[in-house]
């Protein structure tokens, strides 16, 4: 295999070469030169050869471990790469050696957001404000944290100060050739598919684009948008972001390049609109309603849901949260308003329950992943309680479970039967999503459970270990399925403006 050093046709590569190079011959004459090696690494890291930039990080550190820019950078590229448990522990290190410095306390903020300690991660943005009042990350991810401790209208403050002056970001392009230049429509209130993983830095040039702060009146009126051969709209939750994905429409209006869930498909995937899907052969959809909070706090509550069609036990959620959270069921009309006065926000989504228990009792649910008019298994999370994902499921310490997942996987016809398969078939006909995902049970004759079909479903790659090797040739697949979409529309003919 060539050298890709030797590779000098992409003229930008061809630079980070020669630099390459330079920064080498000038370590060989000064190797305790801790500035050189911090260079070294940063450029490595540019380049996208991550162990050797984590190495020459770790040499910076050897030497000078209370480096703070090197321990940052360090936690960020560990971060990128799945280790987040690591990146934790440098940022740890950044804050307790440099606790004013507000970078490196908004970067502990964010992976503690992620691994959601809202209240650590809040502590921590809030320092960095003390100290830099004006900093952009800082309010940008203290907004992120008040809406999910239901604090909107500190939320939306934060989100203000956060965006309206920075609307647009080019994320780092690692490659060494010419890039697919793609143009990432986010939400500034989430609610957005995880592209983190989907996105690879050496093959995407990403220019991330927040639609509600979006005017493109402050930029070049020839050329309003970055340069990019293909959109992708994140914007997944159609209950939590309708006017970001409104907004979206306005960006879209602004260029001819093709679209990837155009956000009129996705408005039409909130969870009332399920409904449409329980008229499928096969499709046994949740009786699903949104109510005033207030309303389900009364007196009639039992009676307001009796109206709607709704027989106990129900399931009670605020809308625009995942994995879970604020999403509780409720046994009996006495547990009604005990549940409900546990969940925030101003409107809850009653989602009728529906049974997924096998014959051993336990819950499995199905997730197959939407790309590009195809359909790809991403796993069976087997579990003794009702409310499951994969991450909290029964699955490493189950190897009769794992096997399972296996067997889901490469035969996912002969698990599903016919009958789940064209139902599913038939969602993704209707849903029209280009990247999306459908969680569901199956039911003693072999119908599909709907749980939810959306865009915003997450594909994290398998922990490490043996033990979940056989999920990692699926989760390629999907990985290279997304990829081929993109690459493959970027490079269509510029059509008319969406």
């Amino acid at each position: 295999m060539p050298d890709p050093d030797d590779q000098p046709e992409w003229p930008p590569h061809r630079a980070r070469v020669s630099a390459l190079r330079d920064l080498q011959d000038r370590l060989a004459s000064s190797p305790d030169s801790v500035s050189l090696r911090f260079d070294l690494a940063c450029l490595l890291a540019a380049m996208g050869r991550n162990l050797e930039a984590r190495n020459a990080y770790l040499e910076v550190l050897a030497r000078e471990p209370s480096h703070r820019l090197a321990l940052n950078n360090l936690g960020t590229l560990l971060d990128a790469t799945g280790y987040r448990t690591a990146a934790r522990t440098a940022y740890t290190e950044a804050v307790a050696r440099h606790p004013a410095d507000p970078m490196s306390r908004v970067n502990l903020g964010n992976v503690l957001y992620e691994s959601g300690d809202f209240r650590a991660a809040r502590e921590h943005y809030e320092t960095a404000l003390r100290s830099d009042p004006g900093h952009t990350e800082a309010h940008q991810g203290l907004a992120y944290v008040l809406a999910e401790l239901g604090d909107e209208e500190g939320a939306q403050w934060h989100r203000r100060k956060g965006f309206q002056d920075r609307p647009v970001l080019a994320l780092p392009y690692r490659g060494d050739g010419p890039p697919v230049s793609l143009l990432l429509l986010v939400s500034s209130v989430g609610g957005n598919i995880p592209t983190r993983t989907l996105l690879d830095d050496r093959v995407f040039q990403t220019f991330v684009v927040v639609p509600e702060f979006y005017d493109p009146k402050l930029y070049d009126p020839n050329a309003p948008l970055p340069p990019h051969q293909v959109v992708f709209n994140a914007i997944g939750d159609a209950d939590l972001a309708a006017p970001a994905l409104a907004a979206a429409q306005s960006v879209l209006n602004l260029t001819k390049a093709p679209v990837i869930n155009r956000p009129s498909a996705v408005l039409a995937t909130g969870r009332a609109d399920h409904a449409r899907l329980s008229h499928l052969p096969g499709v046994v959809a949740p009786l699903t309603v949104t109510l005033p909070l207030e309303l389900l706090s009364s007196p009639d509550a039992a009676a307001a849901v009796g109206r709607h069609g709704f027989r106990f036990p129900l399931l009670v959620r605020t809308p625009g949260f995942h994995t879970g959270r604020h999403f509780l069921r409720v046994e009996s009309p006495a547990a009604l308003a005990g549940a409900v006065a546990q969940l925030p926000g101003r409107e809850v989504t009653v989602i009728e329950f529906l049974d997924a228990r096998g014959a051993d009792g336990k819950v499995r649910k199905y997730r197959v992943m939407m790309i590009d008019g195809h359909l790809y298994p991403l796993h069976v999370a087997i579990s003794s309680h009702w409310k499951i994902h994969y991450f909290n499921a029964e699955m490493a310490a189950e190897q009769d479970h794992r096997a399972e997942d296996a067997g889901f996987l490469e035969e996912m016809p002969r698990v599903l039967g016919p009958r789940a398969m064209e139902a599913l078939a038939q969602i993704q006909a209707v849903l029209g999503l280009d990247y999306g995902g459908i969680d569901f049970g199956l039911s003693p004759t072999g119908d599909l459970l709907l749980f939810e079909a959306n865009a915003t479903m997450v594909v994290n790659p398998p922990e490490p270990g043996e033990q979940w090797a056989y999920r990692r040739p699926a989760v390629d697949r999907i990985f290279a399925a997304v990829r081929g979409m993109l690459t493959r529309v970027a490079a269509r003919p510029i059509g008319n403006p969406g």
